[in-house]
């Protein structure tokens, strides 16, 4: 195995580790401020939130997809592998998942950034939450779910490469 298959394997690695843990660790934050009912808690981590995604999802996931078919080809896997033409498709379920919100095509982080623009005039003005940040949190949460799974079958497609 060549130098350039290493650095392409480490890099995927990495890319899969930091999109699959900041995309639990920001669901996990934003659920827990949200269930504190503390504006202000909320306020902050959804600011929080939005930067980590942005940095740390959207950067690994092009450098994920980059060079997971960077790497299938230096090793030799034919494009047109079932496993690989599978984790393909859930990567891109994955990305409309990310993508699809309230119907159309608008950016999930479009939702976070609503939900942190609402929370924060809510703690600055110290009012209640309004109704839009818990329809905007609720879509957001469910559309979570199917990507995580998503994530999930990916993982389990590059490990054991099914037959199919």
């Amino acid at each position: 195995m060549g130098d350039l298959t290493l650095w392409l394997r480490m890099a995927h690695i990495l890319s899969a580790t930091l999109l699959f843990g900041t995309g639990l660790g920001t669901a996990f934050f934003m659920w827990r401020a949200h269930r504190s009912g503390e504006v202000a808690v909320i306020a902050a981590t959804a600011r929080h939130v939005v930067a980590a995604d942005w940095l740390f999802t959207a950067v690994p996931g092009v450098v994920q997809l980059a060079t997971g078919l960077w790497l299938a080809t230096e090793v030799g896997y034919a494009l047109s592998e079932p496993w690989l033409l599978l984790a393909l498709a859930l990567f891109l379920l994955a990305l409309a998942l990310f993508l699809l919100a309230l119907g159309c095509w608008l950016p999930v982080a479009w939702l976070q950034i609503r939900m942190r623009d609402l929370a924060r005039a809510a703690s600055a003005s110290n009012a209640a939450l309004p109704a839009a940040y818990y329809r905007c949190f609720r879509i957001w949460f469910a559309l979570g779910w199917p990507a995580l799974f998503a994530v999930l079958g990916i993982f389990g497609l590059m490990v054991f490469k099914p037959d199919f």
